[in-house]
């Protein structure tokens, strides 16, 4: 496991650094898990970040407070959509790591749709 994967075993948010197609950047927290040396996000079909991810996979990461607050420095890594029996694990990963939270957030956000899972490498 690479360091930055090492100094993010304990933590519980990242800011995700998505790009309009105008290249402006969007920063967002969210809960993370690590699966096979790869950090995994859960969001809802619906979202923006789900949008920007199909027009551009090019991501930045870094360590945040849940307000969103930087902690470290910001990793470069490439998002791919995870599908089937792979995204069913990572939900069940992020139960476990979040435990109720992630069961309560999930019943406030079921209008934005179903869950999507995505992967990202770090580059």
């Amino acid at each position: 496991m690479n360091n930055i994967l090492e100094e993010l075993t304990d933590q519980k948010y990242i800011s995700l650094e998505t790009y309009k197609k105008d290249n402006t950047s969007v920063r967002t927290p969210v809960w993370f898990v690590i699966d096979n040396d790869r950090i995994c996000i859960i969001t809802k079909e619906s979202t923006g970040k789900v949008k920007r991810l199909r027009n551009n996979q090019n991501v930045r990461i870094a360590i945040c407070s849940m307000k969103g607050q930087i902690k470290n420095e910001w990793v470069n890594g490439t998002a791919k959509m995870i599908v089937g029996d792979n995204a069913e694990k990572i939900i069940k990963l992020r139960k476990k790591k979040y435990g109720f939270s992630a069961r309560l957030i999930s019943v406030f956000t079921s209008q934005k749709g179903s869950n999507v899972v995505y992967s990202i490498e770090l580059v």
